[in-house]
């Protein structure tokens, strides 16, 4: 009988299960739509798209699986289901195989805990055999339960043994398509449907971007021996080849399966398997038209792969992939192997990857490998970027402004950069004009590269210039308008420095092995580490990270090392030299604002700060030696003082302007060079500023206590107006140092100035001493000005501390104070709880009738404080000891002064006992708490103070680095100087080169290759394979260009035309040769042959 379903219907199952689940089904009729059902249940069943869809067929008939298959099922197919993200489908009855495989699905579930790795098994089973009993009258149910979804009718699905020739639905899977085909107790019903929907899914694109195809791969089982079932088998095999659908036959699983696997392994490639096939099946299957089916698969053999048990428990996911890569294996051209190629990288298949796609055999164009990059990058698969770049992938014309911005907008929905790029979007939602960041693709929702310049302005700080902005189409700054085809241009521009853009986007990501990668293959490995560390550092505010930021530090401190063991000279040179890569910053800039203590404590860093520190000076110079000369000037033009001899740089033979304006500047007067050399001198203006720094405070001091006249007319002295000029220098050098050093913009400038505690408190003093010159000049005033002048003295007193972080031995010890002033202060809440206490009970048992707010607090607060130190008034406390004097018990009398309040005795004795225990706990407890906190913490400080102190001393030498030789208040002719100097005639300073120093070009990338050259072989080898199209700057035209005129090495380049291939051997050549010479010198030297 039949009888065809007029419309579809969709609904829920609910299954008498422990717990009961929901499962979605529809029944559809055999010529419906494959689409509308894909839709269906990717967009209304909210189901995740697949990266790959395993079609389980043949054992329909109700059989014993053997145990092996069961193994197969259980921890083969659903774990490659989960692992891959892949839709299982199955005849969805509770008989064959689809049982086994919806408990092997049930068991996954249940041993899950993570939802997200659920698996989605689909059953489709024709509606004329399915068991009605789980699909009674549908009003038996109130369809107000899913009033949402139209036809949404809840039904019974019981756990019973089925009846011949009906069978129920397997309760363990997620979604059912009941195809109605007209037919009841017929199988096979829903093959046309099957085949439709199969084809369908094999032509949708997923994955990353929506671009990664999905491809169908049978698994075929079948232990029934009937002529029907190895008809519709073998039929579905072919049907399946036929339209280039890779299959997978599980041999030893019985039937069909057995004879087909049989068939095909005992045949060679090429050879026909119809006779063997009447052979084997003449006796069991005497039907021709088997024979024709096994011709049609044969000859279409290298779809079908066979695995049999003995072969071993691999991983079913790596057998799948092996199953596609084999079916196409009928052509060498890459194209046929992309789809596959995509497949590895979604499951992060980086060993078949590389042994069965990267073998030689397949020439892969780069343009190819563009996409699988793009989904390895955002699937955060390092090893297969890796692999690419390996292969013959070039990054610098991979990453266009476009593909950056793509790669931004992939950020997962819960990183820390999605969550920062969507706080940037809604501070800023105007778009960004032209003339100011980069033109990108106008969409409400997304994410352009000026928002993540902001981002990287607030990670990286002032000292690093904006990144992606102030960029234009035409490459030139200021450009009003673009033509609408200009947009599409420009992003199709590459990025001229693509590791490190890489390298920032993977640090944002905090994706700690891609980002090591990156960071190996950019330049400036040791600005970059600092830099990431930076961010990190930033970013740890927000989330934890504090892990990749050390890791970082680490990386940088260790690349530094190995290049200051091979060069001491070059490695002073990365310190110094500004990075076009990250802003202009330099090595030190970017370790400041890491604050990267143990990259300054490596000796290395401090060699170069002592260095800078002595200036011109031999750094052994004795103290009493320099304090001689600063008094007797002429010294200088002696040899008392030894200044360190001129050694021509190694780049001196390079033919450049600097050369011949270093030789100009040899050539001056003995007596003026020795003269500039000693008084620029960072530690010349140390001692300068401490030596008037403490006749500064003998003339404070004097003035305040021997000099300190009445106001005007009267007042004040000559010593007090030349104190008055002296703190006005002081004020002039505070200015100067918040409002003209440095390149910032002056906001920044300012901001950055009022960071430093030291500077703040010269701001401090310099107020309180304006406010008190303020007061004293005024009769009225005149006493509270002396007070404030008195309190500020003792604050330009306190100055001198800073003085002591230059000392080894005192340096540390000021970090050690500071962390124990931090215990005083914690110290202080227990004191100041015991203080109130005890003070205000003994208070109002003593003296309850005095009511002077003063005398009160005196008492409560001032007198416990001396009492822990000893000092106990045991007579105006113990009733015994008090003498009978003139007191009172008035409170009006006491109020007025005109006599002493009277001592109360009544609780005499509880007072002697309170100060008792007052003494214990205060004098005992806390005082030995205290004393416990300054050995835990000195213990503690003590083994890192030295690395605290090395820190800080950067920032000490690199003040009176910048500070002009003279001391105030000489310090003004020097401002006068300076002044006449920068605005009048405009000299830029030469003081800078010694921290920040701009390289040319061609040194520039000479001293990126030395970092590069201390880094291990492997690193090295993966750098040079991927610089050589940088551009007219990279380091493998200039290697050509020597091989042109430098005879040996003509041979190794063989031209701009050469394939990538020769040219990575010829750079793998030229490596092993400059890593065998001995030193990085010699290794420069190599490089170093001529230059355009």
């Amino acid at each position: 009988m039949r009888r065809r379903c007029g419309s579809g219907s969709e609904g829920y199952l609910l299954t008498l299960l422990s717990p009961p689940s929901m499962l979605q089904f529809i029944r559809l009729s055999d010529t419906s739509d494959p689409a509308a059902a894909y839709a269906l249940v990717t967009h209304h069943w909210k189901i995740p798209h697949p990266n790959l869809v395993v079609s389980v067929v043949g054992g329909e008939g109700e059989m014993r699986v053997r145990a092996w298959l069961k193994d197969v099922l259980r921890k083969g197919l659903v774990k490659a289901a989960q692992s891959t993200g892949a839709w299982i489908m199955t005849g969805g009855l509770q008989a064959g195989v689809g049982r086994h495989v919806g408990e092997a699905v049930r068991d996954h579930t249940t041993a899950s805990t993570n939802p997200s790795t659920h698996v989605v098994a689909m059953g489709i089973a024709p509606w004329g055999i399915v068991d009605h009993r789980i699909l009674p009258a549908f009003h038996s149910f109130s369809p107000f339960l899913f009033p949402a979804i139209k036809g949404s009718f809840p039904a019974r699905s019981p756990r019973t043994v089925p009846v011949s020739p009906f069978c129920p639905l397997d309760a363990n899977h997620s979604v059912f398509f009941l195809v109605d085909d007209g037919t009841q107790g017929r199988a096979g019903g829903e093959a046309s449907f099957r085949a439709r929907l199969e084809r369908f899914l094999a032509q949708q694109k997923v994955g990353a971007g929506g671009e990664s195809f999905s491809s169908p791969i049978y698994t075929y089982c079948n232990g029934s021996t009937i002529l029907f079932h190895l008809v519709h088998f073998l039929q579905r095999v072919s049907d399946a080849v036929h339209a280039s659908i890779p299959c997978l036959l599980l041999a030893g699983s019985g039937g069909a399966a057995d004879c087909l696997a049989g068939l095909i392994e005992e045949t060679q490639p090429g050879e026909s398997l119809k006779a063997l096939a009447i052979k084997k099946m003449q006796g069991k299957f005497p039907d021709d038209e088997l024979e024709d089916l096994v011709e049609r698969i044969g000859a279409l053999r290298e779809l079908v792969t066979v695995y049999s048990d003995h072969e071993g428990l691999e991983e079913f996911e790596t057998i799948l992939l092996k199953a596609l890569v084999k079916a196409c294996r009928r052509s060498s051209e890459a194209t046929c192997y992309l789809d596959e190629l995509r497949l590895a990288v979604a499951w992060n298949r980086v060993d078949i990857a590389s042994t069965e796609l990267f073998r030689g055999d397949i020439l892969w164009e780069p343009s190819l490998l563009v996409e699988p990059m793009r989904d390895a990058l955002l699937g955060d698969r390092p090893a297969l970027v890796r692999l690419f770049v390996e292969n013959g992938l070039d990054i610098s014309q991979f990453l266009t402004w476009k593909e950056l911005e793509r790669l931004y907008k992939g950020a997962p929905e819960v990183s820390l950069l999605r969550q920062l790029l969507q706080r940037r979007q809604v501070a800023s939602p105007e778009p960004c004009l032209p003339s100011d960041h980069l033109l990108l693709e106008q969409f409400p929702s997304d994410y352009h590269l000026p928002q993540v310049a902001h981002i990287l302005s607030e990670l990286l700080g002032d000292i690093c210039a904006p990144f992606y902005a102030g960029l234009h189409p035409t490459g030139h700054k200021g450009t009003k308008g673009l033509l609408p085809n200009e947009d599409s241009v420009y992003l199709s521009e590459c990025s001229p420095n693509p590791w490190t853009d890489l390298f920032i986007w993977a640090v944002l990501l905090n994706r700690r092995e891609m980002a090591m990668y990156f960071w190996e293959m950019a330049p400036d490995a040791v600005a970059g580490a600092l830099a990431a560390a930076r961010m990190l550092r930033e970013l740890s505010h927000l989330e934890t990270e504090a892990e990749e930021e050390a890791a970082m530090k680490d990386l940088a401190m260790r690349v530094f090392g190995e290049c200051y063991r091979n060069s001491e000279m070059r490695s002073y040179k990365l310190l110094i030299r500004r990075s076009y890569l990250w802003g202009g910053a330099t090595v030190l800039q970017l370790a400041h604002q890491a604050d990267a203590r143990l990259f300054f404590a490596h000796d290395g860093v401090q060699s170069l700060l002592t260095q800078n520190w002595w200036g011109e000076m031999h750094r052994s110079t004795p103290v009493w030696k320099l304090l001689l000369t600063f008094f007797c000037p002429p010294l200088i033009f002696t040899k008392l003082i030894t200044f360190r001899g001129v050694h021509p740089s190694p780049f001196h033979s390079l033919p450049s302007p600097s050369n011949l304006e270093s030789s100009s500047s040899t050539s001056r007067q003995f007596w003026l060079r020795r003269w500039h050399q000693f008084w620029v001198a960072p530690v010349t203006a140390f001692l300068g500023n401490v030596v008037m720094y403490l006749l500064f405070l003998f003339l404070f001091s004097y003035v305040l206590l021997l000099d300190f006249d009445p106001p005007p007319p009267k007042g004040p002295s000559g010593s007090e107006i030349a104190l008055y000029i002296w703190v006005f220098t002081l004020v002039c050098e505070e200015v100067r140092q918040g409002c003209f050093v440095g390149s910032q913009p002056l906001p920044q400038r300012v901001r950055h100035y009022f960071l430093d505690t030291w500077n703040q408190l010269d701001i401090t003093a310099l107020l309180l001493f304006m406010l008190g010159v303020a007061c004293r000049l005024f009769p009225q005033s005149y006493e509270s000005g002396r007070t404030i002048l008195c309190l500020d003295f003792m604050i330009f007193t306190l100055r001198l501390i800073h003085i002591f972080a230059v000392n080894k031995q005192l340096g540390p010890k000021m970090i050690i104070v500071g962390r124990m002033m931090k215990d005083v202060f914690h110290f202080l809440f227990f004191l100041g709880v015991w203080l109130v206490a005890y003070g205000v009970t003994t208070e109002g048992l003593l003296v309850p009738h005095d009511r002077r707010l003063p005398w009160i607090f005196r008492r409560v607060f001032y007198r416990p404080y001396l009492q822990i130190f000893g000092q106990i008034p045991l007579d105006e406390i113990d009733a015994a000891l008090i003498s009978a004097s003139n007191c009172t018990y008035d409170p009006v009398a006491i109020l007025m002064e005109n006599a002493n309040p009277c001592t109360n005795t009544y609780a005499n004795w509880l007072v002697l006992i309170l100060l008792v225990i007052f003494l214990l706990i205060a004098n005992i407890l806390l005082l030995n708490l205290l004393i416990a906190m300054f050995s835990y913490t000195f213990s503690k400080v003590q083994g890192n103070s030295d690395i605290y102190w090395k820190s800080q001393r950067y920032n000490l030498i690199l003040e009176y680095h910048s500070r002009p030789a003279l001391a105030p208040p000489f310090i003004l002719i020097s401002h006068l100087h300076l002044f006449f100097k920068r605005h009048i005639r405009k000299v830029q300073s030469s003081k800078g080169c010694h921290f920040c120093e701009c390289c040319e070009d061609i040194m520039g990338n000479l001293l990126a290759v030395f970092s590069l050259l201390s880094l291990p072989l492997s690193i090295l080898l993966c750098v040079l394979t991927t610089i050589h199209l940088v551009g007219h700057r990279s380091i493998l035209r200039r290697l050509r260009w020597a091989g042109a005129g430098g005879g040996g090495w003509r041979q190794p380049f063989c031209g701009v035309g050469c394939s990538w291939q020769r040219t990575y051997l010829a750079l793998r050549q030229l490596c092993v040769r400059i890593l065998c010479s001995r030193t990085i010198g010699q290794r420069l030297e190599l490089l170093i042959l001529k230059y355009p």
